[in-house]
Parts: C-alpha cells; structure tokens; sequence
C-alpha cells in the first residue's frame, strides 16, 4: 500500500463528517443547485476534493464501490481501501460508482432497485467538470424550475422516466457537487 493512501483523510473526523454529510443532503434535496464543500478529503488523482469527501461521508464495508476509467487505479483503490473499508466490485454490484461520465457508461450496468426495494440501487458519484448540454428541471425540491448542465440528457431522461426505480447522480468538480436524484423532471433547454 502506497503512503498516499494513509494520508487526505479527515482531520477532525466528526465535524467535518456531519457538515460533509449535511451538504451531500442538501444537495440531494435541491437538485440541480452547487455546493461547495468547505471540509474537504484529499484523496489520490485523479479524484476531486468534493468526490473524496464523499467517499469518505456516503462509503462503509456495508457499500461496496465501483471504479471507472482513470479513477480505477491502485492508488485510488488503496485510499478507498483504507478510508473506508468499503469493498471494490463490478458496476452491476456497486451502491456507489466513482468516475468520468464517459467512463461510467452504459447506465444499464448498474442496479436500478427493484419494485419491493426500490432503494437498492447505485449512486454514481461522476467526477469532472459539470460538462454537458443545458436543461431545465423540475420536480420535488425545486420549487418550479431550475437550470443546470447535464451530460447525455436522452440517458438521464430515461433513468427519470423508470421513477421509483432508477439511479441518483451526484456530480463533483473541485471542491463543489450537485445532485440529480431520480425523481427530477429533465428537459433540455430548447424544450422548455
């Protein structure tokens, strides 16, 4: 296990867990809006702060995680090894899923719940800059619309068309995240 590994987590782990944790739900409960997150985990690259630091609050053994493209390294690997406990699967095992959008696809890999237990689906955490086309959301949280930028709105549609089932999003740049649950209303910037 290499030295970085041991090293980027957080200082005073319940503090900075609970305000980490608060902006995480915050995010989920208002979607499409940035937070930025002021206690942050350093975690190997190519992961961002704000993606560490929910690595750190959302993972346990009880999670396991799934790596994509670039971010699924040894060095990653070891840093979520440690810090977590939480053990590393394929994408159709996976509670979260940690990468570039790209790298992430298909999202038909990953569990969508099922009828009975809806809430046993994946939690893709997309790591990069909040790249992508223009939409307007809608739905529980957002008081009548949003606007925010999305990858690939035809997938994101369909992810949101199979409500209750279907996968949430948290999409992390630097030291900022926004959330798109599954039950958020997306239509591209020409349609609304």
């Amino acid at each position: 296990m290499a030295a970085d590994a041991l090293t980027g987590g957080f200082t005073d782990a319940p503090r900075q867990s609970a305000r980490a944790f608060r902006a995480a739900l915050e995010a989920m409960a208002r979607p499409g809006s940035v937070h930025p997150l002021t206690d942050l985990a350093q975690a190997p690259d190519p992961v961002s702060p704000a993606a560490a630091t929910l690595l750190l609050v959302l993972c346990d053994p009880e999670t396991p995680v799934f790596l994509a493209g670039a971010h699924d390294c040894a060095a990653v690997r070891d840093w979520i090894t440690f810090h977590t406990g939480a053990p590393l699967a394929p994408a159709a095992e996976a509670t979260f899923a940690l990468g570039p959008w790209q790298a992430l696809m298909p999202l038909s890999a990953y569990a969508p719940g099922t009828p009975e237990y809806p809430d046993r689906s994946a939690t893709l955490i997309v790591d990069g800059d909040f790249a992508g086309q223009p939409v307007t959301l809608s739905g529980p949280g957002i008081e009548t619309t949003t606007h925010a930028v999305l990858p690939d709105i035809a997938a994101l549609q369909a992810n949101a068309a199979g409500f209750p089932l279907g996968l949430d999003f948290y999409f992390t740049s630097g030291a900022e995240l926004m959330a798109l649950p599954r039950s958020t209303r997306i239509a591209s910037a020409e349609e609304s």
